[in-house]
């Protein structure tokens, strides 16, 4: 069996050669295949090593999704270059902290979106905080620059010295606590971690992908360009995501999977279009709020495809066309091949006995390299673990359950809860699209106080109570509710994380409710 490539540029070479005219990636103005995604990234490659980028340079990439995002990263990444994916959502004093964290030394810059001139916003940044800094592109200015310095077969050599343990892409989470950190992926760890979960999420070279996910976020970078370009499939993309438009989008492109957040999928559901709009090409393993009842799985069958930054997406699932044992629903289903997973105590980081809720750790070739600026004994345990800071255990078979992050966990009158089991058991109720659940305080200590997102014509808290009380114990029960029909009142960090502490300052803000 042939090698799988485990560089960008073999990977770009590989496919050129084998499946030239499948089409790689799709926008609304732009349709690539593989050859000219191959051809179009070598002679971008080219201007940017005209422009002083060489092997080892740290590129900045603040761009919405389009095709040019994934031309320059095979560009950046094909050449040994490091991509550093930026928000489109930073604001100063945050691009700033992530451009030092990350010693960028060039950036690629879109001029404007959104109605944001991001090059009038690097002009206004300190740059004695940026010593590593040295040029900010407009794309458009290096996208159209001349490469004639640059000798022929320069590009093609200078790829053949990428090798699979060098630098890929530096990718930043800000984690619970709000703090950036600059993760360090390499182009093997990467396209292994990628590929281990290719038969979990359903996607063969036939795929047509849909997500809408930034790239700039390793859900949106992992799950989206480096899985379609691991897998040989079709991407479908578009700067802005809105009912409006990718409706349309998914019926003329024929997606056959649209993977992302399943709140997007449910708001594309709702919308009055989706009725008159021909998404009968999407396959199981799409989110299922899009397909018809007969392709979904029962509530808590199939698998919650689990990861994070650090091991470049997920890390643990199960076919997602296919239920779970029965015993296992409502798990993330198991590790992937090549994830070694254990779960240590919360205080003393000694592995628990099966079953018992501790701290996720996992170790093996697929996880990041290291976090920028910090030691490798720093990052990792004595034998090679990274401690991912979230709670679960796992089942006799190996299946893996979710139970929130540590630091999310919290007590109350002694007993400890864990906000995911509660947002569980009230996702289940009629009219409830999503809750959030954290801990807030009370005259005798902590109290549970949970957001719901939902119908508010039918959902109140006298009958959400109630229905938590006959599913929890009395603990476990929230005493505090705010209730809202509106996703977008949920408070969210700039990687779209929940963001724990400014949800327990709503519930601070908000008038406490009599307790009778």
């Amino acid at each position: 069996m042939t090698e799988s490539p485990r560089t960008i540029d073999a990977v770009l070479r590989r496919h050129s050669a084998a499946t030239p005219d499948q089409t790689a990636v799709v926008d609304p103005e732009t349709r690539l295949s593989y050859r000219d995604l191959d051809s179009t990234s070598a002679r971008l490659a080219a201007r940017l090593v005209a422009a002083g980028i060489r092997k080892g340079t740290r590129v900045g990439v603040l761009l919405p999704n389009s095709a040019t995002w994934v031309q320059l990263a095979c560009a950046l990444t094909r050449i040994g270059a490091v991509l550093v994916p930026l928000s489109t959502l930073l604001r100063g004093g945050e691009l700033s902290a992530q451009l030092r964290v990350a010693a960028v030394q060039h950036v690629l810059t879109t001029a404007e979106f959104r109605g944001r001139r991001f090059l009038d916003e690097f002009a206004a940044l300190d740059r004695a905080e940026l010593p590593a800094l040295q040029q900010v592109w407009e794309d458009g200015a290096i996208l159209s620059a001349g490469a004639e310095e640059v000798p022929g077969g320069f590009v093609a050599a200078l790829a053949d010295t990428v090798r699979p343990a060098d630098p890929l892409a530096v990718i930043f989470t800000s984690g619970s606590s709000g703090a950036p950190k600059g993760v360090r992926h390499s182009h093997g760890n990467a396209l292994a971690a990628v590929r281990s979960g290719l038969a979990a999420r359903c996607v063969t070279a036939d795929s047509t992908l849909y997500l809408p996910m930034p790239f700039f976020w390793v859900g949106g970078f992992s799950g989206g360009i480096m899985t379609a370009l691991a897998a040989g499939a079709t991407l479908v993309t578009e700067a802005i995501p809105a009912p409006e438009t990718t409706l349309p989008l998914l019926a003329r492109e024929r997606v056959t999977l649209f993977r992302g957040w399943p709140d997007q999928a449910e708001a594309l559901a709702r919308h009055p279009d989706a009725a008159g709009t021909d998404l009968s090409s999407l396959r199981p393993g799409s989110l299922e709020a899009l397909l018809p009842p007969q392709l979904r799985g029962a509530p808590g069958a199939r698998a919650k495809l689990f990861g994070m930054t650090e091991s470049f997406g997920p890390y643990c699932g199960y076919p997602a066309d296919t239920d779970m044992p029965t015993a296992a629903w409502g798990s993330c289903g198991k590790p992937f091949p090549g994830m070694d997973v254990r779960i240590v105590d919360p205080e003393t980081g000694v592995p628990v006995a099966t079953g018992t809720v501790g701290v996720i750790q996992i170790r093996g070739p697929h996880v990041m390299r290291g976090l920028c600026r910090r030691g490798h004994h720093e990052v990792f345990t004595a034998d090679g673990y990274y401690p991912t800071g979230d709670l679960g255990h796992l089942d006799a078979q190996g299946f893996l359950f979710y139970h929130g992050r540590a630091d999310d966990m919290f007590k109350v009158s002694g007993a400890t809860v864990y906000p995911s089991e509660v947002e569980a058991v009230l996702r289940r109720l009629p009219g409830v699209r999503a809750t959030f659940v954290t801990n807030t305080p009370g005259p005798q200590g902590d109290t549970v106080a949970a957001l719901v997102v939902g119908d508010v014509g039918v959902l109140s808290e006298d009958a959400l109570t109630s229905a938590a009380r006959a599913e929890l114990s009395a603990f476990k029960v929230p005493t505090r509710w705010l209730l809202t029909d509106d996703e977008d009142l949920v408070p969210r960090g700039a990687t779209g994380k929940l963001d724990a502490r400014r949800l327990r300052a709503q519930f601070s803000e908000s008038e406490p409710r009599a307790e009778g």
